[in-house]
């Protein structure tokens, strides 16, 4: 497991004899507890077939960490109006997904889990669809299993695939991601992938059966988190506090009781615990939360992500 750290210099990876060896640099990492430094950047070309959110959070935070440069990156959209943004990023534009197949080596596929099909069949040309060989593919589709995806692109030479759900807190360097390499990648290919990941945060190799309930948690969990910050923030603003100052409490507290857990390694109850003195004020407002039923829709929230990221994989 590789780690983004924030007071080291650089990422080395060596002895890859392939082309898709690892070359990184100006990035800071923790390989298994120990840093390792490189000379260069990540050589190869990157591609986006879809230019919603999650292409722009993994884009912006490669960029950010410094792990490419934006000629490498090549994105694909129907809309030409929606890579106006990516043309001011200074990326390479398309509305030929053919072209990102052919011309980049790592593919993002970043399309609605249904217009996969379609997505693959505008993704190469009879003629050309010999120089679409030995692609890494890294799928970021809710729902869409290893399986589903090697029949897809199995028309393509040599490719490989690796199901990744990655989290937009990413472009803050916070990110969370899990992923499942399929049966043709290398370890070569999951280095690269993790090295990308964690730039901005933190990434798991899971089994795929845990990808849809952990990618609940992760990827739609800071959603719920918003909505529990702003919920906070309302509570306050009620109380009489002005909102500016009420939204920047509640994300900071949110953030520190996060920090709390992560560095102390106390179970979360314990921390709670802590914090509530009999016949106190938290306490008071715990008893609130559980009659609400705070905990309860919490957990009924992860069920229904992880439920609806299954009947996303079905849909055609």
């Amino acid at each position: 497991m590789i780690y983004y750290h924030s007071f080291v210099n650089r990422l080395f990876l060596k002895n890859f004899k392939r082309r898709s060896a690892l070359q990184i640099s100006t990035n800071v990492f923790l390989c298994n507890n120990k840093t390792i430094k490189t000379q260069n950047k990540i050589q190869q070309r990157i591609g986006f077939i879809g230019d919603g959110n999650m292409s722009k959070a993994i884009f912006r935070s490669m960029i950010k960490y410094n792990l490419i440069d934006t000629s490498q990156v090549y994105v694909a959209s129907p809309f030409k109006q929606n890579l106006d943004i990516w043309v001011k990023w200074n990326a390479n534009v398309t509305l030929d997904n053919s072209e990102v197949t052919e011309k980049c080596d790592i593919i993002f596929l970043a399309v609605k889990p249904y217009l996969l099909s379609n997505a693959v069949a505008t993704m190469y040309s009879e003629k050309k669809l010999k120089k679409i060989s030995n692609k890494l593919f890294v799928s970021i589709l809710a729902g869409i299993t290893l399986e589903t995806l090697e029949n897809v692109l199995s028309k393509f030479p040599g490719s490989r695939v690796i199901r990744v759900l990655p989290n937009t807190p990413m472009l803050v360097g916070e990110g969370c991601s899990i992923f499942c390499p399929g049966k043709y990648a290398t370890r070569e290919d999951i280095d690269l992938l993790q090295i990308i990941l964690n730039t901005s945060g933190i990434s798991e190799q899971v089994p795929e059966n845990m990808i849809n309930p952990i990618g609940a948690l992760s990827g739609s969990g800071p959603a719920f988190v918003y909505l529990i910050i702003e919920a906070l923030s309302d509570g306050c603003v009620r109380m009489g506090v002005h909102r500016d100052i009420a939204t920047k409490f509640a994300a900071k507290t949110v953030l520190g009781a996060a920090k709390m857990v992560l560095e102390t390694n106390k179970h979360p109850g314990v921390l709670k615990d802590e914090v509530c003195s009999a016949g106190g004020t938290t306490i008071a407002g715990i008893h609130a939360l559980e009659k609400a039923g705070v905990r309860g829709g919490m957990m009924n929230a992860i069920e229904a992500s992880a439920i609806r990221a299954v009947e996303v994989g079905k849909q055609k």
